[in-house]
């Protein structure tokens, strides 16, 4: 029951569409979590088979793949959430976000730790990629669509492909002010600073053809000076 009342006001919490306690029954995330930690107890005792039943059963009812090896935290919210999945080998941390299309995984077929640990209250949103053995730390947002193969420090704003860290400790908020669409755009922000620099060029440009002018003006006025001096 200490679950159930704690998916109800994490739910809650995050998300503004829900009227009532009893829609928290009817949540993906909250189905999937329930099969998870069914099938992550399977896992620990070694029932693997039993584990990966149950957990695939999850994967059918709610299109959230949530491997039962993958260790994770209080809090941890799926939002919508088709398209999930989240590595055997993956650590998630407390109340954490993550959108629909967003995959937790390998970078390859390596063993040992081979999926990204998740620091507390970060929010990655929908259809982010984070691949491979590293950190995202606390307090970090992941913008939709990136795809991240390296390790993000905390307090930071990532974007792109591949993933890059575009703001620092502009903010240390909790995870219900984490919103992913506040997120800088560093391609306008490039492209923006390209069309200054064309800018400034462009008036430089026009200043050198400017001088080049009077001073082309003021040699021909010298030379007929000096033309007008050598007649006799």
């Amino acid at each position: 029951m200490g679950f159930i009342r704690e998916e109800i006001r994490m739910i809650r919490e995050r998300d503004p569409a829900i009227h009532s306690n009893w829609e928290v029954f009817l949540y993906p995330s909250f189905r999937a979590m329930l099969h998870y930690r069914i099938a992550h107890k399977l896992y620990l005792k070694k029932h693997y088979f039993l584990a990966r039943y149950v957990s695939q059963r999850g994967v059918r009812k709610t299109g959230i793949e949530i491997h039962p090896g993958a260790q994770i935290g209080k809090g941890l919210f799926i939002d919508h959430g088709n398209g999930v999945i989240i590595g055997e080998t993956a650590v998630i941390g407390d109340n954490v976000t993550l959108y629909q299309g967003v995959t937790l995984g390998g970078t390859g077929k390596e063993h040992g730790k081979r999926h990204p640990t998740v620091g507390n209250n970060v929010m990655i949103s929908a259809g982010a990629k984070v691949l491979g053995s590293f950190r995202i730390g606390d307090n970090s947002k992941i913008g939709a669509g990136s795809v991240v193969l390296s390790e993000v420090p905390p307090n930071s704003t990532v974007v792109g492909v591949p993933g890059r860290v575009v703001r620092r400790f502009n903010m240390q908020l909790p995870q219900d002010t984490l919103s992913h669409n506040d997120l800088p755009d560093p391609v306008r922000e490039d492209i923006t600073c390209l069309q200054k620099a064309n800018s400034v060029l462009t008036t430089r440009l026009l200043e050198l053809e400017d001088e080049m002018k009077r001073l082309r003006s003021r040699m021909s006025e010298m030379e007929k000076e000096g033309e007008e001096k050598d007649e006799p």
